[in-house]
């Protein structure tokens, strides 16, 4: 099934979660959204080119610039992940699985880049940074970022 993209507005929406994968990667559906409302200037908090994007770009080898022009160019979340799937350094589908998982579940408290900010988030969302993952973090503060008087931080679940 192709989805189609559509440019978000950040300053209203969140982008999609970092775990939902295209062509198996994680981070990649964020990057695209991230990547598409910093074109239309509607990126709001939010970076395109960040730290989070890096690690993806970095694992296959490509640059932001390259992934915006595959951005720009494709109508599907697809076309990105077999753009990804056919450019930069060749990745077999194990070791996009392992990358994926393996970043989907890192904590960030050994990293002196994101350590600071990851606690400060962590202890805003009354989450323990020790057992919590990047992911966990980043979709929590989008949760908040847009409806912060229906979020619950002890449980993670929107209220009506």
């Amino acid at each position: 099934m192709n989805v189609n993209i559509y440019s978000r507005d950040l300053t209203r929406q969140a982008p999609h979660s970092p775990r939902e994968r295209i062509g198996g990667f994680v981070i990649a559906a964020r990057a695209v959204d991230k990547c598409r409302a910093c074109m239309a200037g509607t990126l709001g908090e939010y970076h395109y080119n960040s730290r989070l994007d890096h690690m993806l770009f970095n694992f296959k080898g490509i640059t932001a610039s390259a992934f915006q022009i595959a951005v720009a160019t494709a109508k599907t979340y697809e076309e990105v992940g077999a753009w990804l799937l056919a450019n930069g350094t060749p990745k077999s589908p194990d070791e996009i699985k392992a990358w994926s998982d393996s970043i989907e579940a890192s904590n960030p408290m050994k990293s002196s880049e994101w350590r600071d900010a990851f606690f400060k988030g962590c202890q805003r969302l009354g989450f323990e940074p020790e057992d919590t993952t990047t992911f966990d973090w980043l979709e929590a503060d989008d949760r908040t970022s847009f409806h912060p008087a229906c979020y619950q931080a002890a449980d993670l679940v929107l209220v009506s």
